[in-house]
């Protein structure tokens, strides 16, 4: 989630406008709005003209901005979409006005929701926009003969393959390795940041083996949880166990350490660098910034009006990320987070030196 703008609407309401980057931040949003509140947005929109009228032509489709009283809100899970309908209040065609409309609302749109926002509503949506820098973690379980994999997300876990591959003696049996390349392949394909293999007994050690030797490229990331089952009950049995947050967490120390130590190497060297926020700001002019490095804790403070600085932090993120630069928020709470406060609390990896 990207919260773009905050500020005050009518009748004591507050105005936010977002950005869903994910469909975890759908789901997040579906939670938020309620009847009554309003969202604002593009959208299309079937109209019939006059001279249609005389004769059923269903309209032509066009592009409005429109702002909805909330009615009812449904996040489509397996349609990645966010559907909210209501009463158009305001609308770019006065002549829409008092209609019902849908708004879809997908990955990357950019809408304003306006209402009287709840404590726990504000810290969901401050939450979710802290979740987008969590590593990408996948399930894997394994046991003779069969293996699964799932995806973790916000709303919950979804299965992204299952395999089944009878081991062992009989007709039909096939060799341990073809459910293990098949394993292996999958999770290749899905690339996540962090694997839990999970399973009972000694297979996934083998699987571990097999795929460490096979796909190389994934060794780092796989870490093994003993489980009784594999499957959803698997599954279950390693998020009761708190093994997705302590992976997450690791994964995430080790990549801002690493982006840490690459940026004290390069100040160190007088190589491509840059940090302070006066100084980050006129790299992010430039275009000269490939890596925007920024703690969570001193992006509160700016963005609540009570930093320090004299530029913009969100002006700055939003520049980069036009640019096509990466934006990496580092937790206060770790050490890296802690060296970039000591630099002022912003940097930036460059892609080339500035004079």
């Amino acid at each position: 989630m990207r919260i773009v703008q905050r500020g005050r609407g009518e009748e004591g309401r507050e105005r936010i406008t977002v950005v869903p980057e994910t469909v975890d931040d759908l789901w997040h949003l579906s939670h938020v709005l309620e009847p009554g509140d309003r969202i604002e947005g593009d959208t299309t929109r079937r109209i019939q003209r006059d001279e249609e009228n005389l004769r059923d032509t269903g309209g032509q489709r066009e592009h409005l901005h429109v702002t909805i009283e909330i009615e009812d809100v449904e996040f489509a899970r397996f349609a990645n979409r966010l559907r909210v309908g209501g009463v158009i209040v305001d609308c770019s065609r006065e002549d829409q006005l008092g209609h019902h409309h849908t708004l879809n609302v997908e990955e990357h749109d950019e809408i304003t929701v306006e209402k009287v926002f709840k404590p726990d509503q504000i810290d969901r949506l401050e939450e979710a926009e802290g979740a987008a820098e969590n590593p990408e973690v996948a399930i894997a379980t394994v046991e003779e003969g069969a293996a699964s994999i799932h995806t973790v997300q916000q709303y919950g876990t979804e299965e992204y393959a299952s395999i089944t591959r009878p081991t062992g003696k009989g007709e039909y049996a096939r060799p341990r390795a073809e459910l293990f390349s098949e394993l292996g392949e999958a999770l290749s394909h899905l690339d996540p940041d962090a694997i839990i293999l999970a399973g009972p007994g000694f297979t996934k050690a083998d699987a571990r083996k097999y795929i460490e030797e096979n796909q190389s490229e994934l060794s780092d990331r796989i870490s093994m949880v003993d489980t009784a089952s594999v499957g959803d009950r698997g599954v279950h049995e390693v998020l009761k166990r708190g093994a997705v947050e302590e992976v997450q967490t690791e994964t995430r120390i080790a990549r801002e350490a690493e982006l840490i130590d690459e940026l004290t190497k390069r100040i160190a060297e007088g190589e491509k660098a840059s940090y302070g926020p006066e100084a980050v700001a006129e790299a992010a002019e430039f275009g000269a910034v490939e890596t925007l490095l920024v703690l969570d804790e001193r992006l509160r403070t700016e963005r609540h009006g009570e930093g320090d600085w004299e530029v913009d932090a969100d002006d700055v993120i939003e520049r980069v990320e036009q640019q096509g630069g990466e934006v990496v928020v580092f937790s206060s709470e770790f050490a890296p987070g802690e060296q970039l406060k000591n630099l002022g609390g912003i940097a930036a990896l460059l892609r080339y030196r500035l004079q």
